[in-house]
This record gives structure tokens, C-alpha cells and sequence, in this order.
């Protein structure tokens, strides 16, 4: 009897403070920002809607982030079956009528039901660290058999050419990340690493060549040459590195009024590191980017503990995700990457973004909650 009340005895619920505070700091910042930029009026279309979204969709991550972290990664990762195809199909959605290009976007990658406004590619995301870490824990010790390893890069080639297609080359870079971080995590052979570096030049060639339209390839030309832009496509840019700047060490504060702030198109959104720049000036805008190295940084030594290999995965998936958007992002503020629109994590406006980085979190807090063996009545003896 003793021993069977042992077996259901629930013991307290252990958490990464540490990563859901810093997740929280930063939305809380966003939606400091946001509501600035609304109450300056420092962009005309940025309104109150704006930071009540990202207030809103910032209680309904964390909610879903806890609530996330109570269950076994496991168990979510055998549902691929169910979330796997609604993802695929709802960014299938996008190539139909139910699909549209937001206005000052190169990509058609949002679906508008109605009721809802929402970019899908957000979800996909999400499913692929699962399936993909599902992939890689169940075939790890036949993965460097050839045709293993073609099996595992069609896995990864889905999503990037998916949204590829789509015309949003950032998140298929983003994907790509994710696919690259996760393969390198396991045991893949040296074999593939050594020629790894050919087939991203290859890829790169090919991009380069057939796939990038003129604008595109431009912008990467202007960051190699600066001022030869005839066609005003590193103006944009230009403008967000003043805005930056113009913040001074200590920045010009949140409620400055209009007249104090550069004017940054997409400033709420691709370039809130622009703002945050000017209203917390440069001591800000290094403490920002020190909260975001400490959640990339943190959901790596997650991967570290992680009960198992299926654990590690998801982990690395999301650190790969992450660190991509961070520096694209901020690269693409300091004029160092060229812009192709992708957010910053917890910091950009746009709910649909900010609930599924959440989530993603909620499933690193899933990993670290079940990293020891005897835990609670959520455990299964047989994870993968």
C-alpha cells in the first residue's frame, strides 16, 4: 500500500525561473515600447489595438507556457500525427484566396479567416522541432546510413521550401537553423560535417542564381557597398541605425512626444530595436541584448540536462530558432544583415508571433521539469 501511494505521490512541480522570468521581462518591455510608440505617435497606423494585442497575447503565452510545461515533452511529440498536418495545410491555406501580403511585405505568408488574422508559418515552426526531434531520437543510430540521412534532409526541406515558396526568405532561413542546429546536436557523422560547408555554398549559389529576385539580391549588395543604392532600399535601414543612434547612452525616455523620435517604417515591429534604442539609449539597448543572450544561452544548457536525446532535440530546435531571429533581426537594425523581415523574439508586435515563441518555451520548461527520472504522476516509463 505504501508503495503504490509512492507511485501517485505528486511532488512539487519544478520550473526554469530563470528563462520564464527573462521571457517575461522582455514581453514586458515590447509591450512598454509599444504602448509608446501608440501614445507618441510615432508611426500613424501603430494605434492602442497594437499594444493591447501584444498585452493580451503576452498573458496567453505565459499561461500556455506553464500549462505546457506540465506535460511530457514525450507525450506532445507522439500527437505529430494531429498537429503535423494542420500546420502544412493552414500554410498551404496562404497559396489560396484565404492568403495575403501585408501591406510593405515582399511574401504572401499571412491568412486572413475572417475572425482572425494570423501568419501560419509561426505554428510550422513550432511542429517541426516536434516532428523533427521525433525523427532524429527514433532513427539517431541509422542516421548516417545514406538513405537515412536523405530521409531526415526531405524532413528538414519541407518547411524551408514551403515557406520559401512563399516568398518570406528570412523564416525559411529560420528553418534552416532550426534543421542545421538539430542535426548537429546528434551523432552525425564528421564525414557529413566536413561537407556541410560545400552544400551551404552550394544551396547559397543557388539561391543566388534562381531563386532571389533583383530587390533581394540588392539589398545584400547595398550592405557591401554602402550610398550605392539608386533605388532607395537601404534607405530603411539607414533610418533605423539613426534612430538607434539618436538615443544617446541613456536614451530620450518612453513619453518624449512625437517630435523627439525618428520615424522608422515597421518600427513596432522589425525595427523595435530601433526604438528601444531611443528611448533606453545605448545602456538599454546592450541590456536587452543581454536578456536575449541569456535565453538563448539558457535553453542551451537546458539541452544539457535533458532526460534523454528526444529532450536534447527539441532544445537545440529551439536555440536554433532563437539565435537566428536574433541576430538576423539586430543585424538587420546595425545595417550588418540585410532586411528580410523577421521579428525580434518577445520583442516585435504581432500576437501570433509572441504566443508561439511562448509555446516554444513552454516546451523547453516540458524538458527541464522532466528532466529527473522520478517525478510525478505526468512521468512516463517509457518516454520515447
Amino acid at each position: 500500500m505504501k508503495s503504490a501511494f509512492k507511485k501517485i505521490k505528486l511532488k512539487r512541480h519544478s520550473i526554469d525561473a530563470g528563462l520564464l522570468f527573462a521571457v517575461i521581462l522582455c514581453s514586458v518591455i515590447s509591450t512598454l515600447l509599444i504602448y509608446s510608440i501608440s501614445e507618441n505617435g510615432v508611426l500613424e497606423k501603430v494605434g492602442a489595438s497594437y499594444w493591447q494585442t501584444q498585452l493580451v497575447s503576452m498573458i496567453l503565452g505565459i499561461a500556455l507556457a506553464v500549462a505546457i510545461s506540465f506535460i511530457d515533452y514525450a507525450k506532445l511529440v507522439k500527437l505529430w500525427f494531429i498537429y503535423a498536418p494542420i500546420a502544412i495545410i493552414l500554410v498551404l491555406l496562404t497559396f489560396t484566396s484565404l492568403g495575403y501580403q501585408r501591406e510593405g511585405a515582399d511574401d504572401r505568408a499571412w491568412l486572413n479567416l475572417g475572425f482572425i488574422q494570423f501568419q501560419p508559418s509561426e505554428l510550422l515552426k513550432l511542429a517541426f522541432i516536434l516532428t523533427f526531434s521525433y525523427h532524429l531520437s527514433r532513427d539517431e543510430e541509422n542516421m548516417n546510413k545514406p538513405l537515412h540521412m536523405l530521409l531526415l534532409c526531405v524532413h528538414g526541406l519541407v518547411p524551408i521550401g514551403l515557406i520559401g515558396l512563399q516568398g518570406d526568405y528570412g523564416t525559411a532561413i529560420v528553418f534552416a537553423c532550426i534543421f542545421l542546429f538539430m542535426l548537429i546536436s546528434s551523432n552525425i557523422s564528421w564525414k557529413y560535417l566536413l561537407a556541410l560547408p560545400f552544400l551551404i555554398v552550394g544551396a547559397a549559389a543557388v539561391l543566388w542564381f534562381f531563386v532571389l529576385g533583383s530587390t533581394h539580391k540588392n539589398r545584400i549588395l547595398v550592405l557591401l557597398n554602402p550610398g550605392t543604392d539608386p533605388e532607395g532600399i537601404e534607405w530603411q535601414q539607414d533610418l533605423g541605425l539613426s534612430a538607434l543612434k539618436s538615443g544617446g547612452v541613456f536614451g530620450k525616455g518612453l513619453f518624449a512626444g512625437n517630435d523627439a523620435y525618428i520615424s522608422v517604417p515597421e518600427i513596432h515591429n522589425d525595427f523595435i530595436f530601433a526604438y528601444a534604442g531611443q528611448v533606453f539609449g545605448f545602456v538599454g539597448a546592450v541590456g536587452i541584448i543581454i536578456i536575449l543572450a541569456y535565453i538563448c544561452l539558457k535553453i542551451f544548457a537546458d539541452s544539457r540536462i535533458a532526460r534523454d536525446r528526444m529532450g536534447r532535440f527539441i532544445c537545440m530546435g529551439a536555440f536554433g530558432l532563437m539565435l537566428s531571429h536574433c541576430v538576423m533581426n539586430i543585424g538587420m537594425v546595425l545595417k550588418v544583415a540585410p532586411v528580410i523581415g523577421v521579428p525580434l523574439p518577445f520583442m516585435s508586435a504581432g500576437g501570433t508571433a509572441m504566443v508561439s515563441m511562448y509555446m516554444v518555451i513552454g516546451l523547453i520548461l516540458s524538458v527541464y521539469s522532466h528532466r529527473a527520472r522520478t517525478y510525478n504522476v505526468f512521468y512516463d516509463d517509457n518516454p520515447t
